[in-house]
């Protein structure tokens, strides 16, 4: 999967792949080898933060 370098964009990218494939982030970076604290880090700076339970970003 690509991931956008945008946060907006990457948002977008990350909820939809959570809500339709993966039923948790872990299993979202694992799946694609990509760096969870990147990522993380990047939708932080949007104010957006993981919502284990809802299994988004919010």
């Amino acid at each position: 999967m690509n991931f956008p370098k945008d946060p907006v964009m990457l948002l977008s990218v990350v909820n939809t792949a959570l809500r339709d494939y993966y039923s948790s982030f872990d299993a979202l970076v694992e799946d694609n080898e990509i760096d969870g604290d990147e990522i993380i880090a990047k939708l932080a700076m949007i104010d957006y933060h993981y919502d284990a339970e809802k299994n988004k970003f919010r």
